[in-house]
């Protein structure tokens, strides 16, 4: 492929006034992307529609095609229920969501007999951390499940209020982390009864529409 694609896809995106959240290369030639609003803080969401990805499909063809860029296939997507964190932003913007986490190392020691010393990989609602660039998971049910009262340097209990005025204090088991430690997260899929369902920012409907957009390009 000619010159660094990636970086021209990057600035195509950004220069439209897209975030680009993920993009990879297969081996059979195709461009995978996904794109999304840009974020502030006290800003209203906005959903990524099939026009937005439609539009950006043809902008990436015209200028990987004048790059001199070889491939065989370009997909443009949002999102999606399982969105990927990579930067402090989406931790920011996504504070209180579930969210699966992935340990570059497995717990170890810090697990104390709390969890599998071997283990990196947990699931929760995503917290701020007590200190600057720290974030916590408060462990939902089944990771509860596996956690006994003890207390350990990473997996520990924190006691907070209960909900009503006058109510017992809860016990809730967290995982205190660095985005350093983190090898990857992304917004965990809510499943009930009736499978899988998006989380509040992401209607079912929107997400359909804008994923799948494909355009086929002969190498």
């Amino acid at each position: 492929m000619a010159g660094n694609w990636q970086q021209t896809v990057a600035q195509t995106v950004a220069g439209m006034g897209y975030e680009l959240v993920d993009l990879e290369r297969s081996a059979g030639g195709m461009l995978r992307l996904t794109i999304d609003w840009p974020w502030a803080p006290g800003q209203s969401e906005r959903f990524i529609t099939v026009d937005d990805c439609e539009r950006v499909t043809r902008q990436l063809q015209w200028v990987l095609e004048v790059e001199g860029v070889d491939y065989r296939r370009l997909e443009v997507g949002s999102p999606g229920i399982d969105r990927p964190l990579r930067h402090a932003r989406d931790y920011e913007r996504f504070e209180g969501e579930v969210v699966e986490v992935t340990l570059r190392a497995p717990i170890g020691a810090a697990a104390s007999g709390l969890v599998a010393a071997t283990r990196r990989k947990f699931r929760g609602v995503l917290c701020r951390g007590s200190t600057p660039g720290a974030w916590r998971l408060e462990l939902l049910s089944d990771d509860d499940k596996r956690l006994g009262p003890k207390r350990a340097a990473r997996v520990a209990t924190a006691r907070g209020a209960g909900d009503e005025p006058g109510a017992a204090a809860q016990t809730v088991r967290v995982l205190d982390f660095t985005l350093d430690e983190v090898r990857e997260a992304r917004l965990a899929p809510v499943v009930d009864f009736t499978g899988r369902r998006p989380g509040k920012r992401l209607p079912q409907q929107a997400q359909g529409e804008a994923e799948g957009v494909r355009n086929d390009k002969l190498a």
